[in-house]
């Protein structure tokens, strides 16, 4: 355990089994080389919140890529480590810890995690915790920054490595949109590097959107379902602006977009990276 108060203001601990399942399907579907070579990874869950569950079953699904992975869940709150330890076990445990990323002997992280940790800070203090995150990675690895609503149907998540960030993921439940409920919904979910980014003349305000629009014109693909009309819609914003991935992840209600189409025009973070 680190000797220093750990690195982070305390978080509401809120978490529903399942909640960040989308974001795990994606890791485990999109950066399985990552996860795959190299020497056994450390992931790191910062902030597991309340339970510890959600970390639990992260790490079962990364053992279907990388069955000798080790993952650690942090938190700074020492009553929610020790709740946690119910779910601890050999290649899963918990510890005390924030953005410094303590970890035994000092040992980098391979993937680190952290959701609906930076959603009460200033827009302002994004930078320092990205930096300091990042910093803890090994050669491999990537942070996976991101919000997402209390049951996990709705989310974003932006990825970022050595260099900065890289992608942002958006993420719905598709059979939740439809006429009235438009994909732009997923503003409220942005992570907050974005969320005051919504506005007109931002490239985020722009692509959300595009997207809506999109989705408007596929309605007619809607009687064959969301699914359908996802697919449609994500390969005409495909046609406007870069997207990574194509319609096996459309399908499942994911559209991931390099950074640079999104990054902001103004605020803290415009043009520091």
């Amino acid at each position: 355990m680190p000797s220093q108060r750990p690195l982070g203001n305390i978080t509401r601990g809120t978490t529903n089994p399942n909640r960040l399942r989308r974001c795990d399907r994606w890791l485990v579907a999109t950066q399985r080389d990552r996860l795959a070579k190299g020497a056994t990874p450390h992931l790191v869950d910062l902030g597991h919140g309340a339970s510890g569950v959600t970390t639990l079953e992260w790490a079962e699904r990364v053992r279907a890529v990388r069955p000798d992975v080790h993952v650690t869940g942090l938190e700074i709150d020492p009553e929610r480590v020790a709740t946690a330890q119910h779910w601890a076990r050999p290649g899963l445990d918990f510890a005390l810890g924030g953005f410094e990323v303590p970890l035994a002997g000092g040992q980098p992280a391979r993937v680190i995690r952290a959701f609906n940790v930076l959603r009460q800070y200033d827009e302002a203090l994004v930078e320092g915790p990205w930096r300091t995150m990042i910093g803890r990675l090994d050669e491999r690895g990537i942070l996976v920054e991101g919000t997402c609503d209390e049951l996990g149907r709705l989310g974003s998540w932006i990825t970022l490595d050595g260099q900065g960030p890289q992608t942002l993921t958006l993420s719905w439940r598709l059979r939740d949109l439809d006429a009235s409920r438009l994909p732009s919904v997923v503003a409220e979910r942005l992570p907050k590097a974005l969320i005051h980014r919504n506005v007109p003349g931002e490239p985020v305000h722009d692509v959300l959107r595009l997207i809506d629009d999109a989705w408007r014109r596929a309605t007619p693909f809607a009687p064959y379902g969301a699914r359908q009309q996802a697919i449609a819609a994500f390969a005409e914003v495909a046609g406007q602006v870069p997207v990574i991935g194509g319609p096996r992840r459309w399908r499942l209600g994911e559209l991931t977009l390099p950074w640079s189409a999104v990054a902001p025009r103004s605020g803290p973070l415009a043009q520091r990276w």
